[in-house]
């Protein structure tokens, strides 16, 4: 019987994060659709004025407007870039549109992209037209019972519901079908949001020769960091051994010999200078132990990150809310770069923003760890300020991972990271 009664509640929170989970999911995968339509009607713009140009081309007088139709290209494919990456999928801009159309027409930067306005200028423009139809075709099902009667009954109902109303019954069965257009949402949304975003990542991404030398710099960048970062960490930890440990053992060392001294003419001034010199080694061992977790936290070990980070969130000066979907175990470093990252902006988020609350969610999807750390501050914060975050940033570069900070002045503030976990 107590088995069952602990497995009800653990059910029930199981559920309750799934629901949370999924609700999250579908709401993001909305938000994606709808920023995807945007950027997929100004696409449409930029095909419509791309096949004027062309008709206009075959009759000769269609050639001044090149520049003009390859610069929308540029523009609405550079809304698209910004879109994704602001959603986690970095794109590096192209290089300047070339003057004449001869070159325009040869660039692979440009080909690529007129390829891009022809698909998401009509698969992304369908896919966020029937993603934003959807919900609203369900609020509107699921509305329909309260306020069918001001309608006559031979209108039907919303969308495809054509049939006669005839009282709350019918009503209900229309409501019902909007559970469904719900479901459907729910399920087809992030499918629809990833599909819309793929010509985007496939098209507007550097040519493959480019992609290369741009990688190379990458590597360059990412190797120069994670060399800074492990020259900062050796000299953090040189001076917490100097400031700390060495100086107490020198103090440890100091109080012995004046024990030694007074052990013939007093003993009793030389058990009180050996208890002094225990309290120093006591100490001199717990500084090395702080050292010893800045450098991997034992409770790593212990714990896991779950519980790592539970344990640094019951630390906090600010209340914060812990959610970790991590099944199974990252490599070492990955955790402890994790960890590092939230305690470190944990650490500001106590000293800078003023915050109320904080929030922590961490998630694993296939080969990357996803973190994200909001608090509800006063943002504008800055790396620029010395603030501890371009450590973070430093540290996260270092293992080849991306790291976005948005916090506008009155907040609320966002770190995003993701690194690579391996399978």
């Amino acid at each position: 019987m107590a088995t069952s009664a602990v497995a009800g509640p653990d059910r029930e929170r199981a559920v309750r994060r799934y629901v949370r989970e999924r609700v999250r999911i579908s709401v993001d995968a909305l938000e994606q659709l709808v920023g995807g339509l945007g950027t997929a009607i100004l696409a449409s713009a930029a095909l419509l004025l791309l096949v004027v140009v062309a008709l206009a081309c075959v009759v000769g007088i269609g050639l001044l407007g090149i520049p003009s139709a390859l610069k929308a290209v540029r523009s609405a494919a550079g809304r698209e870039r910004a879109r994704l990456s602001r959603s986690g999928f970095p794109l590096p801009e192209p290089p300047p549109v070339p003057t004449g159309a001869r070159e325009a027409l040869r660039d692979p930067w440009m080909r690529r992209e007129c390829v891009f306005v022809v698909t998401h200028g009509t698969v992304g423009f369908a896919l966020g037209v029937i993603g934003l139809s959807l919900p609203l075709s369900a609020v509107q099902n699921l509305l329909f019972p309260l306020y069918f009667w001001l309608l006559p009954p031979d209108m039907g109902g919303p969308g495809l519901v054509v049939w006669r109303i005839d009282g709350l019954l019918d009503a209900l069965v229309v409501a019902l079908i909007g559970v469904g257009w719900l479901a459907v949402a729910v399920a087809l949304g992030p499918r629809m949001a990833r599909l819309q975003a793929l010509p985007g990542r496939r098209l507007l991404a550097p040519p493959r020769d480019v992609d290369a030398s741009l990688r190379i710099a990458e590597l360059t960048a990412t190797r120069a960091a994670a060399l800074d970062a492990h020259a900062v960490e050796l000299r953090r930890i040189e001076r917490s051994l100097h400031d700390g440990a060495q100086n107490r053992l020198v103090a440890v060392t100091v109080l012995l010999g004046a024990a030694r001294r007074a052990l013939a003419r007093d003993p009793a001034q030389a058990a009180e200078v050996l208890d002094r010199a225990q309290d120093a080694a006591e100490s001199a061992l717990a500084e090395l132990r702080t050292v010893v977790r800045g450098i991997l936290p034992p409770v790593l070990d212990d714990r896991g990150l779950a519980g790592a980070l539970h344990g640094l969130a019951a630390g906090s000066a600010v209340p914060c809310t812990v959610e970790v979907d991590v099944p199974g175990r990252c490599a070492a470093s990955v955790e402890a770069t994790a960890y590092f990252v939230v305690a470190e902006a944990l650490t500001n988020v106590a000293r800078h923003s003023g915050a109320g609350a904080a929030a922590v969610t961490v998630r694993r999807d296939a080969d990357r760890l996803y973190l994200s750390i909001t608090d509800d501050g006063r943002g504008g914060a800055d790396e620029r300020r010395g603030s501890g975050i371009g450590g973070i940033r430093r540290r996260v570069e270092a293992h080849d991972g991306r790291f976005t900070l948005t916090s506008p002045p009155g907040g609320p503030t966002t770190i995003l990271v993701e690194l690579m976990c391996g399978s």
